[in-house]
């Protein structure tokens, strides 16, 4: 990887980072995970209460990218169809011809994705896996890049489905959106309509771009020892008494696939043990299921660091 490669991912990093905070206050623990997951090509899950600004920070990851966005709210009675589209008759051409659903654009806002039905919720969750929406016998590919940003509100349980251990696999980092700080909160009542500041957002970097980005993060190198120390983690969350469900070889993958997007958006070509394990509880917490339920962030964190690094 050459060295204007990488100041190209730092500054499309920064500059993508900077619209953000301009619009929404939120801290590194959001911020990062969101952007690694997108250089990564993964979908990020996001838990919080309404009103903090999800649908918000969505819209303007969109436009500080340059790509399409679409908003899909989830309700119980949603059907497939309604997502991924349907076919039309055309009575001149004598012809069905499929018409793309909300689901065809390259950044896509899944709201509330656990007020849907189960079998409204796998196709979401097939498109998130294959890239390809399947109708009338063909597949047909979404949009490159395709980014889904589910939200749940962890707090209401009524009129939801619980969202299936295999389902939440599909996402490559989950983040917790919580009330802004106390001086955050002052600072946006204070000052402009986050709105007006919306508008003035630009795109950080085009299509092209992004897409050379992304391409770059399987490069970027893993060497032996890190592969181990992320080895030893994954295999300390299956032996731990408190666990039911340790972590997968898949979900030790995903984890070495964020890191090499937070190592490149942090201007190098290798991973450092600091990157995963600024990216554990992200990424690994909604992999590890305990013996009395709860989350598993907390039990991943300690795991991280009480496994020593052998350099």
């Amino acid at each position: 990887m050459t060295t204007v490669r990488t100041v190209d991912a730092q500054r499309a990093g920064v500059s993508i980072r900077d619209s953000l905070q301009r619009v929404v206050a939120l801290d590194d623990d959001v911020m990062e995970p969101l952007l690694v997951a997108l250089f990564a090509g993964g979908h990020v899950l996001i838990e919080g209460i309404p009103g903090t600004g999800k649908t918000l920070l969505a819209r303007t990851l969109a436009k500080a990218t340059g790509l399409g966005f679409n908003r899909i709210q989830f309700t119980n009675d949603l059907m497939p169809a309604d997502i991924l589209g349907t076919s039309m008759w055309r009575p001149g051409e004598g012809v069905f011809e499929f018409v793309p659903g909300p689901i065809f654009s390259q950044i896509v806002l899944a709201d509330e994705v656990n007020r849907t039905s189960p079998r409204t919720l796998s196709c979401l969750l097939e498109a998130m896996e294959s890239g390809t929406v399947s109708a009338e016998g063909r597949a047909f590919p979404l949009p490159d890049p395709f980014f889904v940003i589910a939200t749940r509100n962890p707090i209401e349980f009524h009129g939801t489905f619980p969202i299936p251990e295999a389902a939440l696999d599909r996402f490559l980092v989950r983040v917790a959106v919580d009330y802004p700080t106390p001086d955050a909160e002052l600072g946006l009542y204070l000052g402009r309509d986050p709105e007006a500041v919306f508008e003035e957002v630009a795109p950080a970097l085009d299509h092209g771009a992004l897409l050379m980005l992304m391409e770059q993060v399987p490069e970027v190198t893993v060497q032996e020892p890190v592969a181990r120390y992320a080895y030893q983690v994954v295999a300390a969350t299956r032996e731990h008494e408190g666990v039911v469900l340790g972590a997968s070889p898949r979900a030790a993958l995903a984890w070495l696939r964020a890191a090499r997007a937070r190592a490149l958006l942090d201007g190098r070509d290798y991973v450092v043990p600091d990157d995963l394990k600024r990216l554990a509880g992200c990424v690994l917490s909604h992999r590890v299921f305990l013996t009395g339920g709860g989350d598993a962030r907390t039990l991943v964190q300690d795991l991280v660091a009480s496994t020593p690094v052998e350099l």
